[in-house]
């Protein structure tokens, strides 16, 4: 196969020669780390230096970090730079209580810009490509992410945001946009609107797909390349280790390329905390090996996946992960957002009309992931039409303030939801993606 490579030298590397740098790299990140007084402390606690570490195996004795160490740290007791060398702060979207903020210097967004560069050039994005990006931009890492990454590929970028259906498509068409970046359930309702319009979607001048952010089958990939007439490819990132460019299909397809020096990749049990083989699905630890500012340890991403046994015909080294199959907590992603039960519970035990049941259905409604709260009256609630009216459109209001995704409401009486003698369940995921 005559493949091309951004940085053939790192892709290729042979794995003997790729674990002695993330050896190297894992030290440097612990002397680093220590700076920080999170993990200062926990060294101390640990007896933990870089000069114990003498191989891999040494590494991952060392303690977890997880979502709840970085929101009791919050904002900046993982820091480990100086803060007057940060250059931009970037926050996840959908938590409870304090969110988990990365600080960045100009050398991990020059690292981060290198890898989703990488990622592009290994898909078949050029110079010459027009790179359209759907996401939202903000403190979400997928808009910056992907426009610096497209920028330091020299592909002309269209930072068209979110939405707005009708002028996402004006632009493909007046740009001759070739690649775009888009969440699945968006991508759909795209092709969809390409057709309210009186246009062919497969004959538009787009060619390259990039998806993530929300869990999808292979099945609706392959439904999307066919609606759009493109090739879709899958990706994976998270604000804790940058955002995108983390892991990334190759052109064959058949699993995301981990970027290996830059990432080191564990697969665990989530409930015995031991390794798992390639090929077993586990929850997914990753350690930043190229980050100055605020490097992570053993990160517990909470993301289902296994690590793909054997080699990539595409000819890089690098370990390839498969799509992620779920999450070892309770959060939801919906349409690219990170969700919890309890920012919902947030809202609703706010208004004294409600009574303490409810359920969150998540369902795929004319291929867009909807979500539907239903949640049960007191018994001393009123009958007024109107003010219940007016009480569902407050709750709306306020959801989607907290959450960032506009859900369907119901109010129900009270006793007509089910009851549950153990925990409670929450979530009912009827998604066709699920």
């Amino acid at each position: 196969m005559n493949t091309e490579y951004w940085e053939k030298s790192i892709e290729t590397l042979p794995r003997q020669e790729l674990e002695k740098l993330q050896l190297e790299r894992i030290k440097s990140t612990l002397t680093v780390a220590s700076n920080a007084p999170y993990y200062k402390d926990k060294f101390q606690k640990h007896n933990i230096s870089p000069d114990a570490i003498r191989c891999l195996d040494d590494f991952r004795k060392l303690p977890f970090t997880t979502k709840a160490d970085m929101r009791a740290n919050y904002p900046f007791g993982l820091l480990a730079g100086n803060l007057e060398d940060a250059v931009r702060i970037h926050s996840s979207s959908g938590t409870t209580g304090n969110p988990t903020v990365i600080i960045h210097s100009q050398h991990d967004l020059d690292s981060w810009a290198n890898l989703v560069a990488r990622c592009l050039y290994m898909v078949g994005l050029r110079k010459k490509d027009v790179f359209q990006n759907s996401s939202g931009y903000g403190m979400f890492t997928g808009g910056l992410g992907f426009q610096y990454g497209a920028e330091r590929l020299g592909a002309l970028t269209v930072p068209a945001a979110a939405g707005n259906s009708k002028r996402q498509i004006k632009f493909i068409t007046d740009f001759k946009t070739t690649a775009l970046h888009a969440i699945p359930s968006y991508a759909i309702r795209l092709a969809e609107v390409f057709q309210e319009e009186g246009i062919d979607p497969t004959e538009s001048s787009l060619k390259t797909l990039i998806i993530g952010a929300e869990p999808h089958t292979d099945e609706q990939r392959r439904k999307i390349e066919r609606m759009l007439g493109v090739k879709a490819y899958n990706c994976f990132g998270m604000t804790e280790m940058n955002g995108p460019g983390v892991a990334f299909e190759c052109l064959e397809q058949n699993g995301m390329h981990i970027w290996e020096d830059c990432y080191l990749v564990e697969i665990i049990d989530p409930e015995t905390l031991q390794p798992l083989p390639d090929g077993e699905i586990g929850e997914l630890v990753l350690t930043t090996l190229d980050r100055n500012m605020m490097p992570l340890i053993r990160y517990r991403t909470r993301d289902l996946t296994r690590i793909i046994p054997g080699e990539c015909p595409c000819g890089r080294t690098h370990r390839r992960i498969d799509r992620i199959k779920g999450r070892s907590d309770d959060m939801f992603i919906i349409k690219g957002v990170n969700i919890f039960p309890m920012q919902i519970e947030k809202i609703l035990v706010q208004f004294p009309e409600l009574g303490s049941n409810y359920l969150i259905t998540l369902e795929t409604l004319q291929n867009q992931d909807e979500m539907i709260v239903e949640v049960e009256l007191n018994e001393l609630s009123t009958d007024n039409y109107i003010e219940l009216e007016n009480t569902r459109k407050e709750i709306v209001r306020r959801l989607k303030d907290e959450i960032l995704v506009t859900p369907k409401v119901k109010l129900v009486k009270k006793g007509s939801l089910p009851q549950s003698e153990g925990k409670a369940v929450r979530v009912k995921d009827l998604r066709d993606n699920k």
